[in-house]
């Protein structure tokens, strides 16, 4: 206090500011009062911080030359001063500058192997990761070295080690995961370490280490606070589904039941029904069930969405977040919701009652009472389709039936698996009925459209068939069916080439489609480029490699070709596999008999017998084959096998003669006789089919001639030894129904399969539509 001075009551507490030795300063011009506040208004707001601004800022700015006096005017603004001495640089070989510049690094490092990751380079984050765990350590050995181990920064090598495991486990490397997930969980100085059990529970189950999945999601959950009650939720779904995995499923059900009570969720709930029907309990599915639909999806009315008054504005507004991130989020969210339910139901409803038809039922009561409403039509479809599948036709179309007066979109789904039950009885009429309602009730569907195409193609008026195909695939650019049933409408019409261009653009959809690839092979067939043809079956092949059709497809190519030897190899790839074809045993006992191999050939003509034991001429091959080979003994025992068979076959009889007379057998007498008979038998035979052509020629009806006509057609018949297949009955068309999730449709087979193990007939290939 001795220090401090009171001012006295009435001193001027400024005074002594304007005392000073004008000897050192020259005239010096001040501008006024009002032109400074005017100058510098925004900062000066009293009269007494004008002043007090103006005197600091002017007695800071005076400078003296060299004799005590200043050299200039004084720069009231500072307009003169000059640059602005330059910073004190850093000094970078001090160690807190290197340690920072090492952080960065590190920090730097992360970024990129997070920024690979997302990527989709996994290799390189890994690498990322690896390099700053080595930078992040020697940062420690430098600040160990520098005296400041007490600065390490713990949050940096929290999220080195973290990205490190990270990125183990991305990259598979589960065991250096959890290894470096071990090191965190250990080390007390980090933060919540505990949540990280998590990840390594998710590890084992990776692994398919389910007990001691279980064991690190129970100690993750202890470890968080129950504040954190969605984390907890999650934790306890984990668990469920690994109970799931192992079978335990009334663990499982404990698990879900609590997370469907604290906070329920659409996965949740699917699960715990998959877990009641697995124990059987038809009171916990109906439960779960219930669980189900009950859930609230916090999604708004869609009517949001419809403009309701004139403001161009909101409008625009509107059209703007129409189709947005969320709002595709919500409609993803509720489509899965949607697919859950109805798979639930079609799950448990033939469980649930003493016939699926009351558990369809008791499912549609709780579907309408939800807020799933829409969906009860959904399961009523379903239940036709069910009926469908259990071939119960009668049931299926009264089922659809009371859908005929419903709303637009229901009605034409209905009519659609209408048309196609009629197709599958060939009630063609009704079918195409149906298809037309289908369509007045929603033209644009699809479905409707190719299964009307479908009538008018079993009618062979192709081009209006083509017609239906082709509106079909401008409402549905994705509409695979319609696009192949068009290419078979054009391979009709003998327009190959657009038929081929259908199949091209398929195949751009469809990569891996077998029964796509057989008809564009067969097209190049058609149209005369054999290697093409050659090379798209190749890769049917590499689809399909057991399949002997195509391989003897491929033994047919080659043969044309002139390409024996690969012709050899696909032949007997195609035996290999099916062994009763008899065109293929043809040709592979003809070549061997061309190759004077006649031992080989032997075992085909056998086989041939075996398949057709009433057809004398396999047992002779049989028989020639050994008498080419000079086994005469064995010859001449499967010539009087054939004779006891076929007494009066004429050839074997010949033979007989010939080798019991080059052998010197007694019986060379009594198998003349005989062979004189049985040219008199067949030189009789012979005249009385001779009288009967000329009877007949002469004697023709209409009837016989129109028929002669009707059998003239595009059919190409193979040579009996190179044909790798049998001749084919006229395929049958076939038909679709509509399944009522959307675009995922549940289709009978057909396909590649069908298509080669018919006979690949020429024209007949693939002649089995793809309806809806």
């Amino acid at each position: 206090m001795e220090n401090v001075h009171l001012a006295v009551e009435d001193e001027d507490l400024y005074s002594g500011y304007n005392d000073f030795n004008s000897t050192f300063f020259t005239e010096v011009s001040f501008p006024s009062l009002q032109h400074l506040s005017y100058t510098i208004g925004f900062t000066c707001c009293t009269m007494l911080e004008s002043q007090l601004m103006i005197l600091n800022y002017h007695i800071t700015r005076l400078c003296a030359d060299g004799r005590g006096h200043c050299s200039s005017t004084f720069d009231t603004l500072g307009q003169h001063r000059g640059p602005a001495p330059p910073l004190e640089g850093k000094n970078e070989d001090a160690p807190e500058e290197k340690i920072k510049i090492m952080e960065k690094k590190v920090n730097d490092l992360i970024e990129e192997s997070c920024m690979a990751y997302s990527s989709g380079a996994s290799q390189l984050a890994l690498e990322k990761a690896k390099e700053a765990r080595r930078k992040e350590q020697a940062l420690v050995r430098q600040r160990e070295q520098s005296g400041t181990a007490d600065h390490i920064n713990l949050d940096l090598t929290y999220s080195v080690l973290l990205n490190l495991a990270n990125q183990y486990e991305h990259n598979e490397m589960y065991p250096e995961a959890l290894n470096t997930y071990q090191v965190i969980v250990k080390n007390k100085m980090f933060n919540n370490p505990g949540r990280l059990k998590v990840n390594m529970g998710n590890i084992y189950f990776q692994q398919k280490n389910y007990p001691k999945a279980i064991k690190f999601y129970r100690m993750a959950l202890d470890q968080i606070s129950n504040a954190h009650k969605e984390m907890r939720i999650k934790i306890m779904q984990n668990i469920g589904v690994v109970f799931l995995r192992m079978g335990q499923y009334s663990d499982a059900i404990t698990s879900f039941e609590h997370i469907m009570r604290e906070s329920p969720n659409i996965t949740t709930g699917y699960n715990l029904v998959l877990c009641n029907y697995a124990t059987g309990d038809r009171e916990g599915m109906k439960k779960a069930f219930q669980m189900l639909i009950s859930v609230p999806l916090g999604i708004d009315d869609e009517d949001k969405y419809i403009p309701a008054t004139d403001d161009s504005s909101t409008n625009m507004v509107i059209d703007a977040i129409k189709n947005d991130k969320l709002y595709q989020m919500e409609r993803d969210k509720k489509a899965q919701a949607e697919k859950y339910i109805m798979t639930a139901a079609k799950l448990i409803a033939p469980a649930i009652e003493t016939s699926f038809a009351s558990g369809f039922d008791w499912c549609v009561d709780m579907v309408k009472a939800s807020q799933y409403v829409e969906l009860a039509n959904d399961l009523e479809i379903n239940k036709a389709i069910t009926y469908l599948r259990q071939k119960d036709f009668n049931q299926a179309v009264e089922t659809l039936k009371t859908f005929e007066k419903k709303d637009s979109r229901v009605k034409s789904v209905a009519a659609t698996n209408l048309s196609f039950i009629y197709f599958l009885e060939k009630d063609y009429d009704q079918a195409d009925r149906y298809a037309d309602l289908a369509m007045n009730a929603n033209r644009y569907n699809p479905a409707a459209l190719v299964n009307k195409g479908n009538t008018v193609f079993v009618k062979q008026d192709y081009e209006k068939a083509a017609e239906f195909f082709k509106e079909a695939l401008k409402n549905d650019s994705s509409c695979t069916e319609g696009l192949y049933n068009l290419g078979l409408t054009y391979k009709r019409l003998n327009r190959l080439e657009d038929a081929l261009d259908c199949f091209l653009k398929l195949n751009a959809i469809l990569r891996n489609s077998d029964q796509v690839m057989c008809q564009i092979a067969d097209l190049y067939e058609q149209l005369g480029d054999l290697q093409q043809a050659i090379e798209w079956l190749m890769q049917v092949i590499s689809v399909t490699p057991t399949d002997p059709h195509i391989l003897a497809k491929l033994g047919k190519l080659h043969n044309d070709e002139g390409e024996k030897s690969q012709a050899l190899h696909y032949y007997s790839e195609s035996f290999r596999y099916f062994p009763s074809n008899i065109n293929v045993i043809t040709w592979l006992g003809a070549y061997y008999l061309d190759t004077q191999f006649c031992e080989n050939a032997i075992q085909y003509f056998e086989r041939a017998t075996l398949i057709q034991p009433t057809q004398v001429k396999w047992q002779l091959m049989v028989a020639s084959c050994y008498r080419r080979s000079g086994n005469y003994q064995k010859a001449l025992e499967t010539y009087q096998n054939i004779h006891r068979k076929f007494p009066d076959n004429v050839e074997c009889l010949r033979f007989l003669v010939r080798l019991s007379t080059d052998m010197g057998l007694k019986e060379v007498q009594d198998y003349a006789t005989k062979l004189k008979k049985a040219e008199k038998t067949k030189e009789i035979q012979e005249q009385v089919i001779s009288l009967c052509f000329f009877y007949n020629l002469f004697h023709a009806d209409s009837s016989n001639s129109s028929r002669g006509e009707r059998r003239s057609g595009k059919n190409i018949s193979l040579p009996a030894s190179n044909e790798p297949y049998e001749s084919s009955s006229p395929k049958e068309l076939d038909a679709y129904y509509v399944d009522p999730l959307g675009p995922l449709m549940e289709r009978p087979k057909t396909g590649a399969k069908r298509v080669v193990e018919e006979d690949f007939a020429d024209e007949d290939i693939g002649d089995d539509l793809l309806p809806e």
